[in-house]
């Protein structure tokens, strides 16, 4: 009797293709990751990997996706608080280094061109500026996208760069008093970034102009 894929195992093959794909572009980029080592991982042929995603670019935005969903779950959009919101964030980069790296690489491979869930994704972003602009009381304008924007580089920063980090604040940033440290002073600095935008927001006319 010829055996057959049901249902569970297909999803089962499809979960150890993406933990294996995960591990694989975390380390070697898309670019650089081999779809016979992460087969090989997964237990299965390289068929498989094909008949489930079609290609590498197709598996890795699948597992990036995975990895961004875990992320979102544990970040909701900007609420009242917003500099606790960047240290939350800055926790999350801290703590996930898979996800930096994968999001490294999707940047070194993609550049500036658009990305295959490009309208997906930048529906998510566009409901944490809507966020935003609700907690600074303005209209969600391309002023309050760039503050978001300089909010995440606040608290994604550091991780993504710790090289950097080291070199510019010293060693101490590596260690858990150093880290509590610099979470604190990106809580402050956002808070004043929030503030003085939320002022700006609110005191100016049309386009950013001052009010006549």
């Amino acid at each position: 009797m010829m055996w057959r894929m049901t249902p569970r195992d297909s999803a089962a093959t499809r979960r150890k293709l993406l933990e294996a794909g995960r591990e694989e572009f975390a380390e070697h980029g898309i670019a650089g990751g081999r779809i016979d080592r992460i087969a090989a991982a997964a237990g299965v042929n390289k068929e498989r990997v094909y008949g489930h995603f079609g290609s590498k670019e197709k598996l890795f935005q699948a597992v990036l996706e995975a990895v961004k969903a875990e992320h979102a779950a544990a970040l909701p959009t900007p609420g009242e608080d917003v500099g606790e919101w960047v240290g939350r964030l800055f926790d999350a980069h801290a703590a996930n280094r898979t996800m930096v790296r994968l999001t490294m690489w999707e940047a070194l491979y993609f550049e500036d061109r658009p990305l295959p869930e490009d309208e997906a994704r930048s529906d998510i972003y566009a409901a944490k500026v809507l966020a935003l602009a609700r907690t600074l009381g303005v209209e969600p304008d391309s002023g309050v996208a760039m503050t978001l924007l300089s909010l995440i580089g606040l608290g994604s920063w550091p991780s993504s760069m710790p090289q950097m980090a080291r070199l510019i604040v010293g060693p101490r940033v590596l260690t858990a008093a150093g880290h509590a440290d610099l979470r604190a002073h990106i809580v402050r600095l956002a808070d004043a970034a929030v503030e003085g935008a939320g002022h700006t927001a609110a005191g100016g006319g049309a386009g950013g102009e001052p009010p006549p």
